[in-house]
């Protein structure tokens, strides 16, 4: 067998019909995957483009690759693996009709064997398209990896290896590999499979050998049970990594080879203990995510996927929720290597559209075939505990429409039973015709205040009594009730529901002090997933402040050019916002204070922040400003009190911690210079941390996240480009065009910033910083040596080089999928002078 990377050598150009087609050449592009074709699109606030996809046209995309079929493939199984095509894709090989998958999201394979030309060139081409499909920004187009498979007719099946770890205690692991063979040939064969198990640092720790017959035409499992002694078992904090070797023989040679990673690890449920992984109860600080890569969009390129994790890691989380699709194999490998437990949801809809093309008018047919794609995808995943089987499906407060949600939850079970079900329920979706009818009155009368008080409602409509029996028979399908906007539920739930266990699979943002509170003293409570942990494309302005004129009332999208929903602890190039620090710190991980600014321009405006917003506070103490103006300043603590100093001198102390918030507000007056917090607990200072005001002296700030790319299609160098002072200090108010050129072995894959309401397009190789920062993304092409030269006017120009190396041969789909991107590598920094 061979497995290759099936990601360069496309093009990709507009659909056009056959008659269309008549009329001249469309223009293609050569492209390389993952891809999306979408996000370099012009966008306009022009009628048909919604804000829910930030903009965007609708397209309609093609892709087309050659490849030679040498004769000797005759005898021999071609599979084409497609891990996502969004959206609506159908497959054509030497233009014949070979394949369709509606959902964006799962994988699905082709056999390629009836349609090619042996000894000729044969050509692929796959359509896609993005119209109405999703309350987000999808993109469009292959934006997942490819792979391609060439097997002998006895081979294992395309996802044929599949472990666990059934039985586990300090002295050994069971560690059972199934493997199916299928037989294509015209005669019965006989094969043997070895099976060997090698640790983290490659050594071997068990190995098992089993004979297998197969009739033609069938297909056949073994079941291997090795036994690891001494197990390193898998965690949040160390994941520990087995990696099994799967080898089909024929007659002593072998003929195909597997390599699966796996981790030992128990998982335990029950509303006393919570969640115990190994034996120890575990509360989920969880993140949730959409799918997009930001300036990348929805590119899931193998790095990018890594990125995110690490980071949103870094920022305290320890587990995340896809929303609300099947992550991508890229993410699930990064989760495992790095100790981030995942919650794989399927699907944000079923029979009941939310968009006028979206899934629901596929689920009725492919649901299974989707479902059985999601699990074979994750199964041998450690880092996925958990399936959630929905988000906020209106069905689910219908008896007749929740009968769907345990058709999948034991669909799920049968494929997979290692692991635990939830559905995403919001009570206030799921009895809304009630709840219409509800608002309805109340606009006769007294209507909430718009979108924010709607946050009080829903909490309100959550814990009613309606709801509680709309809900009872969907919650009572699954293992874990996810509930959304509910955390009024969560107290009276274990009265009245005393074996419920409750994960808020969706939260607001600034509710996570109360949140998190309700998380640590309810054992029946396992955990918390903000919405959201990385910020993401479309449902713009979602988490915005507003500020509003004299009888001006809220809304709740933001107008053109708004991109960003603006509502992540971690911005779309992975910076950490103000909330992020303030979450860190209600966790119990960050001990220092953290000090942040309302801008003062707005002081005294009538605020209105949504229900997902935090307040645009920014960590800076330079503001273009009078001295004197007033301002207002946060400092999130875990310590008992704050004191805030202004040049040395005191502004005034208040309380913090947990009692108060952990958040301390003070009046400034601004003037420049340096404002110190100052936190104690027990009236004795335990931590401080300042705010300095930037000099005039503006420098450029270049870092790299590695110096050593690897040169396949899963990785990419991320720049972090800054405006800062001589002694550091970063510059947010006083953005400026950046350039950046590319030299060698790589090119600009990405240019961009945070701003949530950008103007300019992430594939120029100009770009304005926001709030003194923008990223740059490179993605290497070659072997060889890579110049980043950075430019701004009035400012020296900086220069940092790369490497690009080959990938490891030896290592095969192990360093195609980019692990050798995962080494630590100190960050190479480069600053230039005025």
């Amino acid at each position: 067998m061979t497995t290759t990377s099936f990601n360069d050598g496309w093009s990709v150009r507009d659909k056009t019909s056959i008659f269309e087609s008549l009329q001249g050449a469309v223009e293609t592009e050569s492209v390389r995957l993952p891809h999306d074709a979408l996000i370099h699109r012009d966008r306009s606030g022009a009628a048909g483009r919604t804000s829910h996809t930030g903009y965007f046209p609708s397209a309609t995309v093609e892709y087309a690759k050659t490849l030679h079929i040498p004769e000797d493939y005759r005898d021999k199984r071609v599979t084409l693996e497609l891990q996502g095509v969004h959206r609506d894709a159908m497959v054509y090989v030497n233009e014949v009709f070979a394949a369709q998958r509606p959902f964006g999201y799962s994988t699905f394979y082709v056999e390629l064997d009836a349609f090619l030309t042996y000894g000729a060139a044969n050509t692929i081409r796959i359509e896609a398209r993005a119209h109405e499909d999703s309350r987000w920004y999808t993109g469009v187009g292959m934006h997942r990896d490819a792979w391609l498979h060439v097997t002998e007719l006895v081979h294992v099946t395309r996802t044929g290896v599949q472990i666990t770890t059934p039985d586990i205690d300090a002295r050994r692991a069971v560690v059972e590999v199934v493997t199916t063979v299928q037989n294509e040939s015209t005669g019965t064969a006989q094969r043997s499979i070895s099976t060997v198990l090698r640790d983290s640092e490659g050594r071997t720790v068990a190995t098992d050998t089993a004979l297998l017959t197969l009739r033609a035409g069938s297909t056949s499992v073994t079941r291997q049970r090795l036994y690891v002694t001494t197990p390193q078992l898998w965690d949040v904090g160390s994941p520990s990594l087995y990696t099994s070797v799967t080898t089909l023989l024929d007659t002593g040679t072998a003929v195909e080879e597997r390599e699966t990673r796996f981790g030992i690890r128990t998982l335990q449920l029950d509303p006393v203990e919570g969640l115990r992984i190994n034996g120890t109860t575990v509360k989920l600080r969880g993140a949730c995510i959409h799918h997009d890569n930001g300036i990348l969009g929805a590119a899931t390129i193998g790095r990018a996927e890594e990125r995110r994790v690490q980071l949103l890691k870094a920022a305290g989380f320890n587990a995340i929720r896809s929303s609300h699709n099947p992550l991508s194999q890229a993410m699930l490998d990064a989760c495992d290597r790095h100790g981030m437990l995942v919650m794989d949801e399927t699907f944000d809809m079923w029979t009941v559209g939310k968009s006028a093309f979206d899934y629901s008018l596929s689920f009725p047919e492919w649901w299974e075939r989707d479902v059985e794609a999601l699990v074979a995808k994750d199964f041998n995943h450690p880092s996925v505990i958990f399936y959630s089987i929905g988000n906020e499906i209106p069905e689910t407060g219908n008896p007749l429409g929740s009968d769907w949600g345990r058709r999948i939850a034991e669909k799920i079970r049968s494929l997979d039973e290692t692991r635990f079900v939830t559905n995403s329920i919001n009570g206030f979706v799921s009895a809304l015709t009630e709840v219409a009818r509800i608002m309805a009155a109340q606009r006769e009368g007294d209507a909430p205040a718009g979108v924010n008080a709607a946050g009080d409602f829903m909490g309100a409509i959550n814990a009613s009594g309606m709801v509680t029996e709309r809900t009872a028979e969907s919650f009572a399908a699954v293992d874990v009730a996810g509930i959304n906007y509910g955390e009024t539920r969560y107290v009276a739930d274990s009265d009245e529901f005393p074996n419920r266990i409750i994960v808020g699979t969706e939260t607001f943002p600034r509710n996570i002090d109360v949140n998190w509170r309700l998380v640590e003293e309810n054992p029946h409570v396992i955990g918390d997933f903000t919405w959201t942990g990385w910020d993401y494309l479309g449902e713009v302005g979602i988490g915005r402040v507003q500020y509003l004129a004299d009888g001006e009332g809220p809304s709740f999208a933001a107008p053109y050019p708004w991109l960003a929903a603006w509502c992540g602890d971690l911005d779309i190039t992975g910076f950490r916002r103000p909330m992020s620090y303030y979450r860190e710190t209600v966790f119990g991980l960050r001990h220092e204070p953290y000090v942040a600014v309302q801008p003062p321009q707005h002081h005294g405006a009538v605020q209105f922040p949504s229900p997902w917003a935090w307040s645009d506070a920014v960590a800076s103490w330079t503001w273009d400003v009078p001295a004197g103006s007033p301002a207002t300043v946060e400092v999130y603590s875990d310590a008992d009190e704050v004191e805030l100093l202004l040049n040395g001198e005191s502004i005034g102390r208040a309380a913090a911690g947990r009692d108060h918030g952990y958040r301390a507000v003070f009046e400034v007056p601004y003037a420049p210079g340096e404002l110190t917090a100052i936190a104690h607990t027990a009236g004795s200072e335990v931590s401080r941390a300042s705010l300095r005001t930037a000099s005039e002296d503006v420098r450029l700030k270049v870092e790299a996240d590695r110096d050593r790319l690897i040169d396949n299609t899963s990785d990419l160098g991320f720049i972090t480009i800054e405006l800062r002072d001589a002694e550091g200090t970063l510059i947010t108010g006083a953005d400026r065009l950046a350039r950046v050129a590319i030299s060698g072995a790589a090119i600009l894959q990405g240019l961009g910033s945070a701003r949530p309401d950008p103007t300019e397009k992430y594939d120029s190789d100009e770009h304005t910083t926001f709030q003194g920062r923008l990223l740059a993304v490179v993605r290497p092409t070659g072997v060889g040596r890579v110049t980043v030269i950075v430019t701004a006017d009035g400012l020296e120009p900086v220069t940092i080089a790369l490497d690009v190396a080959a990938a490891s041969a030896e290592r095969g789909r192990e360093a195609l999928l980019g692990h050798e991107a995962a080494l630590p590598v100190p960050p190479i920094t480069s600053a230039g002078g005025r």
